[in-house]
């Protein structure tokens, strides 16, 4: 009876072995998407409110900044630029955020998303 206990703790652990890093893995994934469409996401709301009539390019960077400390860290509204660009001719206005996502889980080395939002702008 105490060899088949100590076949199933042996079994247990063996099998922990595979399925903690494979969930952690899956969580990992699911972080970096999230932080990932939430870049994007604001980086496209500064470019709609850039490009109206009475804003600039600095507005939008500010509104793309607001949404991003609003939603999850400061930290990843450091590196944002707008700069203005044309989409099928017509006058437009890109806002770019530049991020780092920590790889293992909320510590450790990053990896480095890069998303932009483009917007056409008003005409007068």
């Amino acid at each position: 009876m105490s060899r088949q206990r100590g076949s199933a703790v042996v079994d247990f652990v063996l099998v922990l072995l595979i399925l903690i890093p494979l969930v952690l893995g899956i969580l990992q994934v699911g972080l970096v998407l999230y932080v990932r469409n939430t870049l994007t996401s604001a980086a496209s709301e500064g470019a709609r409110y850039a490009a109206t009539l009475d804003h600039t390019g600095a507005d939008g960077v500010a509104r793309t900044r607001s949404q991003l400390r609003g939603v999850i860290s400061a930290e990843y509204a450091q590196d944002i630029e707008a700069s203005p660009t044309t989409i099928a001719g017509a006058p437009a206005i890109e806002i770019t955020v530049h991020a780092e996502v920590p790889a293992l889980g909320m510590w450790g080395p990053s990896v480095s998303l890069s998303v932009t939002g483009h917007a056409i702008r008003e005409a007068p």
